[in-house]
């Protein structure tokens, strides 16, 4: 019987493997594994010659064998909800930036904001053994939660703040950075600030839920304030989104977004309509992207760390694998308001 599926003659090639290398060189398999995963045990001229016949001999290492042997490959797994949105850019700007020449390959799951996704790539990335992992959110599926709690690997989680986190968490409350703001304008005059939001995803809930706070402790009802969606933020959308808020609420004094995106477009709309921003209606957004100081007038947004965000998570999750101190398990990094001239009431 022919299996077609299986290759066959010249189309059968075969992978090269450490004896290759050893042969070539004229040493063990041993010295040549220690050459390219632990190179201090190595002198340098024997490093050289094995590094340089790998690459001629097109020696690539297997992960699945190195991880039966050690326990743990040298992959550390990322997973993100977007790899287009700039917000997470930056986190993984950080994370770059964090593992430096370590001695680990950083590799990217995209959940799409699906859950079922993100439990798909946590199977993926547990077969690997992983090093580390590091996961966005904390609003797992029961099934995912269960990977992340039993994986043999150190977990960082990031974006958020909770009392209870898999392993190691670094982030902040979304839901007091929206009160935050939304506190800011009633600060500067706004008596009926509205708010509007996309994606709703579980952050995006709680900045929400941040902005209804900050109203009930004004005295007032959220009812009708806010206008929401479950499409992906544009700057259309924006603009659409506060049309229909000033429909359903036309008092609507001021807006507090959900994301700069948003802001933007509510600006761009605003200015259509011939509202001055600042003086007669106050915008304020949320990640605080360079954009918003260079947009006339410039826009008052919630500035996240999200840097530092990425690169304290690789670093703990280094530490924790070296067995060296990684400090506190949960960290939060805060966030800051940065008032500019869309809510300063002088519209400069």
């Amino acid at each position: 019987m022919n299996n077609r599926g299986a290759p066959t003659g010249r189309n059968q090639a075969r992978r090269t493997t450490l004896a290759d290398v050893a042969e070539r060189v004229g040493t063990s398999t041993i010295t040549v594994s220690r050459a390219l995963s632990r190179p201090e045990m190595v002198s340098e001229a024997l490093r050289t010659r094995i590094v340089t016949t790998a690459r001629e001999l097109g020696y690539v290492p297997n992960p699945a064998a190195r991880a039966l042997v050690s326990q743990r490959s040298n992959v550390i797994g990322i997973l993100i909800p977007s790899v287009t949105n700039s917000v997470f850019s930056d986190v993984l700007s950080g994370l770059y930036d964090a593992v430096g020449d370590a001695p680990f390959n950083v590799q990217l799951g995209n959940t799409r904001y699906n859950s079922e996704t993100e439990e798909e790539l946590l199977r993926v990335f547990l077969s690997q053994r992983p090093a580390g992992l590091v996961v966005a959110g904390i609003d797992q599926s029961p099934e995912s939660r269960r990977m992340l709690e039993t994986a043999q690997c150190p977990v960082v989680q990031i974006m958020e703040m909770d009392d209870d986190p898999v392993h190691m968490l670094v982030g902040f409350s979304h839901h007091d950075a929206a009160q935050a703001a939304t506190e800011h304008l009633f600060a500067q005059g706004y008596r009926a600030p509205g708010f509007i939001g996309a994606r709703m995803d579980p952050r995006s809930k709680r900045r929400l839920e941040g902005f209804q706070s900050a109203l009930s402790k004004a005295g007032q009802s959220p009812d009708g304030r806010a206008v929401t969606t479950g499409s992906p933020s544009t700057f259309r959308l924006g603009g659409e989104l506060l049309n229909r808020l000033l429909e359903q609420a036309p008092d609507t004094d001021a807006v507090f977004c959900n994301n700069d995106d948003l802001a933007l477009g509510v600006q761009f709309e605003a200015l259509r309509r011939g509202i001055r921003i600042g003086i007669d209606f106050g915008i304020c957004g949320f990640n605080d992207l360079e954009v918003m100081s260079a947009a006339h007038p410039s826009l008052t947004s919630v500035r996240t760390f999200r840097r530092e965000m990425g690169r304290m998570a690789l670093e703990k999750l280094l530490a924790h694998i070296d067995q060296a101190d990684a400090g506190p398990d949960i960290v939060d990094l805060g966030y800051r308001l940065v008032p500019r001239a869309s809510t300063s009431r002088t519209g400069s």
